[in-house]
């Protein structure tokens, strides 16, 4: 019995023990036993609508290319702008930009697969001659001006003209680029988009307004951006607004019925 009596004393003794050990470490390392639990906060259409941006920036490397994030956002918001409003084909996924901010001896132009998150092109690409030497200073809509227009585009149909195979150009923002057919503004190839002509120049050669590309890929420019892909010219030109640029209607086409989140952040 004594025996028995001892052992029954030992086990509560040893498990009083455990209990007071637990409770001590519980006091000194609360997180270490019960550890806070966050439930992530719900992002409204906008802010998901970022971190879409950020994703393909930074899955298609578009950094390392030379594009800037605040050009690249502009671009993509417009592109689904226009497909909100069915200017664009539903399943296109091409967009094209040309950053006129940057100097001309830089490969300025940039063809991005949004689906794949993909850079397919980045090459060079001539402004108008009425628009500046190396930097594109001045943009203009109307005729004879040989400059280059501002805002968003269709890429459309494929003719043969004085410059060869070439790619006719809807503008799409009243104003800034809507005469963009009656100027005749088109991607065509043009000798004078060379590595040769910027050693040669110190720039690249210009056109009367056309965004020109080089004749070794002006092929692949025109195949990959021709019919009704969305292409966006972008420029030093505090003046230039678009109805394109509506963050809220790219957002909740890409994220429908997500507006209603904004209040829980």
């Amino acid at each position: 019995m004594k025996r028995c009596y001892w052992g029954i004393t030992c086990v509560l003794l040893i498990f009083s023990i455990s209990i007071i050990s637990w409770k001590a470490e519980k006091t000194r390392n609360p997180e270490k036993i019960t550890p806070e639990i966050t439930k992530p906060a719900k992002l409204s259409a906008k802010d998901r609508f970022s971190q879409y941006i950020e994703d393909i920036y930074n899955t298609a490397q578009l950094n390392n290319a030379g594009m800037d994030m605040v050009v690249f956002q502009k671009a993509v918001t417009g592109f689904f702008n226009l497909k909100a409003a069915n200017k664009v084909p539903q399943y296109s996924s091409i967009v094209t930009i040309v950053d006129l901010g940057k100097s001309s001896c830089t490969k300025r132009m940039w063809i991005v697969d949004l689906i794949n998150k993909e850079l397919v092109l980045n090459t060079w690409v001539a402004h108008g001659n009425g628009s500046g030497n190396d930097m594109a200073s001045h943009f203009s809509n109307t005729n004879e001006s040989h400059a280059s227009s501002l805002g968003f585009y269709l890429a459309d149909d494929v003719y043969n003209g004085k410059h060869g195979r070439s790619l006719r150009l809807d503008g799409l923002d009243a104003g800034f680029n809507d005469n963009a057919r009656a100027r005749s503004i088109v991607v065509h190839a043009a000798p004078y988009v060379s590595q040769r002509n910027i050693e040669r120049q110190g720039r690249l050669g210009r056109s009367e307004g056309c965004p020109a590309v080089s004749p070794k890929v002006a092929g692949k420019v025109i195949n990959t951006i021709k019919g009704k892909t969305v292409l966006f010219i972008n420029g030093n030109d505090y003046n230039y607004t678009s109805k394109y640029l509506d963050e809220d209607v790219a957002a909740n086409y890409v994220y429908p019925g997500s507006s209603d989140l904004n209040a829980s952040l």
